[in-house]
């Protein structure tokens, strides 16, 4: 029988519950996407750590081996030549533990998506 997860109620109960190297990782991926969407709410979606702005941006989370970044479909495939050193899915990236984080590159992409939510959110005014 599985153990039932518990849901954190925001971003530092999340990280409170992993070991110290796995924490500074997620603290760093964190502040990346800050400073790349200041205006950006943080909360949990989908159990996990989430940064919305008019719908969600990008979620991430950790793993046994790798960390997983989220910004969509439209985020990994408007970055897959600088993607390509990684594991993706549709809308996901792996971002192994034994490697550097790709800061420059979480940097663009959370800015990518951050447009991406701005257009989608003046054309719905507009209606």
């Amino acid at each position: 029988m599985k153990a039932k997860r518990v849901t954190p109620n925001d971003i530092d109960e999340y990280i409170a519950a992993f070991s110290s190297d796995i924490k500074e990782r997620l603290e760093a991926i964190r502040t990346t996407i800050k400073k790349a969407a200041p205006l950006a709410e943080e909360r949990i979606s989908y159990q996990i750590p989430t940064f919305a702005l008019h719908g969600n941006l990008v979620h991430f989370a950790a793993f046994t081996k790798h960390i997983g970044f989220y910004p969509g479909a439209a985020g990994v495939k408007a970055f897959t030549k600088e993607l390509a050193a990684f594991e993706t899915g549709k809308g996901s990236v792996q971002l192994p533990l034994d490697k550097p984080i790709p800061h420059a590159l979480l940097t663009r992409i959370v800015k990518f998506r951050v447009q991406q939510n701005l257009r989608k959110a003046a054309a719905r005014r507009k209606k």
